[in-house]
């Protein structure tokens, strides 16, 4: 496994759990010698704890090094933990070398470079390990002066029970935050590589609306010139059907520049946008009038239950509902329905229904996710509308049945408390 970020907070985070490593081995070390001295007299006792202090100074500045001036190689951190091998490999040739049943601390240092540093150095550094064994194995000096066969059998099970016990611990606190940190940082790449590539999309598609919409002025002047100059030409002898049907394309031209004219308002509206805090009621009571005036014989009914609860929204969230509203007139024309209510988890649900045919299998679930081709307006509206609920920290859901289609917003919930405040 690849080491994930050289950045120096990545090197800071790693220079917590390396002292963690090492001050629980220096502690075992020092546990280990002062048990043994309970039951026999050490050969090498001084230099024993000499090699314990010279291991918690490095150490210590092990972690002043790593979080003052951190490297962005991951190098360093190879010849710390090669650092950690030697010393390790020092105590244990004075304290009975491959006979000392703490030897398998020298796993330790090996197991955290396989999750910290790249795989050719955690090869090499296992290869280190084992040499550090064979070494101890060739040259170790005795644990005592004098044998005392009994003793040092009753003292050698006891360290192994206790070297399996407390490297298990280790490994599990040690080993098991990193690898969870790592698992957590890869988790948010991704999804931060999801949300950059929606991002790509919504980006493409306004670029493209944008030039859309600045090729279509020149049309449409000339169309509203065209008008006015069959109005002039046929002036004299202009029946009342080409005189409704001018009027009728005159307003179809107006009716488009006027679009045009919002799309470019929202666009800049869109960008200079701040988020409010509104109550449920204010924020649907406002939908409801862009509403009635888009469509004024719209069959919309609007629940008049609400949750006492604040959301943030802005103008692109409205124009998110708006949107989806047309969709649900567009597929039942006779009857849609708006209402909120509390979640389980406490965040504000906003629910549209209607009658129509329902979306397609592949826009279940959780819709919006892509672009989609669609007749009834379901494809690049529904993902510019689903983008925006999930800017704002909400998701959409949709559910169909046999009697229509169930649009579902989720936003997070504003606690309004007795006072007003939020």
């Amino acid at each position: 496994m690849e080491w994930f970020t050289y950045s120096q907070t990545g090197f800071r985070q790693a220079a917590r759990y390396l002292l963690s490593m090492r001050l629980a081995i220096i502690a075992i070390q020092l546990v280990a010698i002062a048990v043994a001295e309970t039951m026999v007299q050490l050969a090498n006792r001084a230099e024993a704890l000499l090699v314990c202090l010279l291991y918690g100074v490095l150490a210590a500045l092990g972690w002043l090094w790593f979080n003052r001036r951190p490297p962005q190689a991951s190098s360093p951190v190879s010849l710390t933990l090669a650092m950690d091998l030697a010393l390790i490999g020092g105590w244990l040739y004075f304290t009975g070398g491959y006979t000392n049943p703490l030897v398998s601390l020298l796993l330790l240092p090996i197991a955290v470079a396989i999750i910290l540093v790249p795989t050719r150095q955690s090869f090499v550094l296992t290869l280190a390990g084992i040499a550090v064994y064979t070494a101890l194995a060739l040259w170790h000096t005795p644990v005592v002066l004098h044998h005392h066969d009994g003793d040092l059998a009753q003292l050698h099970l006891i360290g192994m029970w206790a070297t399996f016990a407390l490297t298990a611990a280790i490994l599990l606190l040690v080993v098991g935050t990193l690898a969870r940190h790592l698992r957590h940082q890869q988790s948010q790449l991704s999804t931060f590589r999801e949300s950059r590539l929606q991002d790509e999309q919504v980006i493409a598609l306004g670029l493209s609306s944008a030039a859309v919409a600045h090729r279509l002025g020149t049309p449409l002047n000339t169309m509203t010139l065209l008008i006015d100059e069959i109005r002039a030409h046929t002036q004299s002898k202009t029946t009342p059907e080409l005189s409704e049907d001018l009027d009728m394309l005159e307003q179809q031209v107006q009716l488009c520049s006027e679009h045009l004219q919002q799309l470019t308002k929202t666009a800049v509206e869109a960008k200079t946008a701040q988020q409010e805090t509104v109550s449920v009621k204010r924020w649907l009571e406002r939908l409801r009038e862009s509403a009635t005036l888009l469509w004024p014989s719209g069959p919309l009914h609007w629940s008049q239950n609400h949750p006492d609860t604040r959301v943030k929204v802005d103008t692109t969230l409205d124009q998110a509902v708006l949107n989806l509203l047309a969709n649900a007139l567009t597929a039942s024309p006779d009857w849609v329905s708006v209402s909120s209510r509390l979640s389980g988890d406490g965040r504000v649900e906003l629910i549209v229904e209607d009658h129509g045919d329902g979306l397609e299998s592949s826009l279940q679930g959780a819709p919006g996710e892509e672009i989609v081709d669609s007749r009834n307006g379901l494809g690049v509206g529904l993902f510019l509308s689903n983008a925006t609920i999930q800017r704002l920290g909400g998701s959409l859901k949709a559910q169909t049945s046999g009697s229509g289609t169930t649009m579902t917003i989720v936003l997070p919930a504003i606690t309004v408390d007795t006072s007003g405040a939020q």
